[in-house]
């Protein structure tokens, strides 16, 4: 009898555990199609909603998918640019904030929307790992279709950390503006998960990052901006987070900036919520990213 008891007693464990593991990453791989709100990003609209004047761009990806894009020209004729990456459940909206100010500064914006569900519902979600295909491919497009030869970035969240890896290994960004990244997506999500559920790291999330893996069909040690962010210098980066991030917490902002070489620079935005820095002082995120990309581009 105790044997069998034992014995169930483990193939329920094992039943839990394995089912625990894949239902979790299924929450990381499968994103839910949210809307934009006045509240997390201020515009939802388009550009002329602030009296931008914009093209709707389509740009292609190396494994064959069509993103959208607003195009957002400067009045002077620049060849330089800014990239806007979003975070891993919002679109292009998320650096809508910046666009006017960054364009009234001479700079040609390009706001990209990730690879979503949102264009096609078996799109998955890696955490950066595919995602940085789209950068690149943004990239691509600034340089062959908009003759664009100097250009930056301004990444948030996992935007953030996409935009921190292929910064690293693509020299073609000129600088970075990384707003609540973080610095190794296993802890964010081990982090969340204790957040939301009340789960420990052990046992569930090697199990979870296995699965993640699998069904992702990714590398879990390439997508933490941690080990790639020193690789930038002597190209400058920024890093802005927030100390109030319930989502990013923020010792990840100061792990990427410990880890970080020369030019850098760090905006600890005390009460800061999660990428919320233009809401908790509009002024100041402003200019010190029009500032940081006026000095290094």
């Amino acid at each position: 009898m105790i044997q069998k008891f034992t014995l169930f007693s483990v193939l329920l464990f094992i039943c839990v555990y394995f089912s625990g593991a894949w239902y979790f990453s299924s929450k990381i791989l499968i994103l839910p199609i949210t809307e934009c709100t006045k509240a997390r990003f201020v515009f939802c609209g388009e550009p002329s909603e602030q009296g931008l004047s914009f093209e709707e761009v389509v740009f292609n990806t190396a494994d064959g998918l069509t993103l959208p894009a607003w195009y957002m020209p400067a009045d002077n004729d620049s060849h330089k640019a800014i990239l806007l990456v979003h975070g891993r459940t919002a679109n292009r909206t998320e650096g809508m904030r910046y666009a006017k100010a960054i364009v009234a500064a001479g700079y040609n914006v390009l706001a990209i929307d990730l690879r979503h569900p949102r264009q096609d519902p078996t799109i998955i979600s890696t955490m950066s790992y595919h995602e940085k295909k789209d950068v690149i491919a943004a990239l691509d497009y600034l340089i062959d279709e908009k003759s664009s030869n100097s250009i930056g970035v301004m990444g948030f969240s996992m935007g953030a950390a996409t935009s921190i890896i292929v910064m690293a290994q693509d020299s073609r960004i000129k600088a970075g503006v990384f707003s609540g990244s973080y610095a190794n997506s296993m802890d964010v999500l081990a982090e969340q998960a204790k957040l939301l559920y009340g789960l420990p790291r052990y046992p569930l999330m090697p199990m979870v990052a296995k699965f993640f893996a699998w069904r992702g069909n990714l590398e879990i040690d390439e997508i933490n901006p941690e080990k790639y962010i020193a690789a930038i210098s002597p190209r400058p980066v920024y890093i802005m987070h927030g100390t109030a991030d319930k989502t990013v917490d923020f010792q990840h902002g100061q792990r990427l900036f410990t880890a970080a070489k020369e030019p850098k620079q760090f905006w600890q935005a005390e009460g800061g919520e999660h990428t919320k820095l233009w809401q908790l002082n509009p002024k100041k995120a402003e200019s010190s990213v029009v500032d940081f990309f006026n000095r290094y581009l």
